[in-house]
């Protein structure tokens, strides 16, 4: 059963990678489409060579749109990969599989994936598609590079519940988190680059807000039933342990963008700033423990 876990694992990495190659050739073709469309603009008005179109270059509006289902569908498929691999992993082990660094990183992957594919699916920017899979194919990569034997639970994760619940909040969290950061990353972009169209930046600014609306209280949520967690298993609920200061960094971040931006309409380039840190503070709570250890080193 665990080998057919791992199988799941892989197929959602190569569909992950098939995504990124639809993701980019969406997005490249789009703008040849585009680019054609300004030379015919030309040759109308006598401004510019017919052997401009003549090639028709540009993509078909059916082929783009084809390109779009298909890096939509890929996005769907590797979340249903991996939501079998959790299911597996659960019926095998008796519990969430979130109890070592390689369950929590196809769990932080399968959370990326399926915020990315609320937002997708609303906005239809490949652009932010591409960016968060190619931060999802790295996690799984990462993943499967890591031991996948399964070990007793220690004492301080035995309890099923919770786990499951604080974990996936967790999850969650870090995949709308990406977002944001996908969002941000083009923002901070477009001055800069010309040979791609990026979206208007009204739209990437109202994207990383609202992923970071998701962010902000499913991370307070994880704090707190992380709290009583701790206090269950180790007899306090805040002892300053790496993972914990990192996860409140990660949450003052959040917290500090949507209060900036709710009481003094903070947008533009500074907000998509924070989003990059925010998301940096992520990827610290994540790995930042097996740098400085503490009571999380298990995950």
């Amino acid at each position: 059963m665990l080998e057919m876990a791992e199988y799941l694992v892989t197929a959602a990495t190569v569909i992950v990678l098939f995504g990124v190659a639809t993701c980019f050739a969406a997005v490249t073709q789009r703008q040849g489409a585009k680019v054609e469309t300004r030379s015919r603009a030309l040759v109308a008005v006598g401004d510019g060579p017919a052997e401009a179109v003549a090639a028709g270059g540009g993509a078909s509006p059916q082929r783009r749109s084809s390109l779009g289902w298909w890096a939509t569908a890929f996005q769907i498929a590797a979340v249903v990969l991996l939501t079998a691999y959790i299911v597996v992993r659960m019926t095998y082990t008796g519990h969430g599989p979130f109890s070592n660094q390689h369950e929590f990183a196809i769990a932080f992957a399968w959370g990326i994936l399926l915020v990315n594919l609320f937002f997708d699916v609303r906005y239809r920017i490949r652009l932010i598609s591409l960016i968060v899979l190619l931060v999802t194919g790295g996690m799984l990569v990462y993943a499967m590079s890591l031991d996948t034997s399964v070990k007793p639970l220690i004492p301080a994760l035995q309890n099923s519940l919770m786990l499951t619940l604080h974990v996936s909040f967790a999850v969650v969290a870090y995949g709308a988190a990406c977002v944001s950061f996908g969002a941000a990353v083009l923002y901070l972009l477009q001055p800069s680059i010309r040979r791609v169209k990026l979206p208007r930046l009204e739209v990437l600014d109202d994207i990383g807000y609202r992923a970071a609306v998701i962010t902000f209280p499913l991370l307070t949520i994880m704090i707190v039933l992380g709290s009583v967690w701790a206090n269950t298993a180790w007899g306090r609920y805040w002892g300053w342990d790496p993972k914990e200061t990192a996860a409140l960094v990660t949450w003052l971040v959040y917290g500090a963008f949507l209060h900036v931006r709710v009481v003094r309409d903070w947008r533009g380039r500074k907000a998509a700033w924070m989003l990059v840190l925010g998301f940096i503070t992520v990827l610290f709570a994540y790995f930042g423990n097996h740098i400085f250890g503490g009571l999380h080193s298990y995950a």
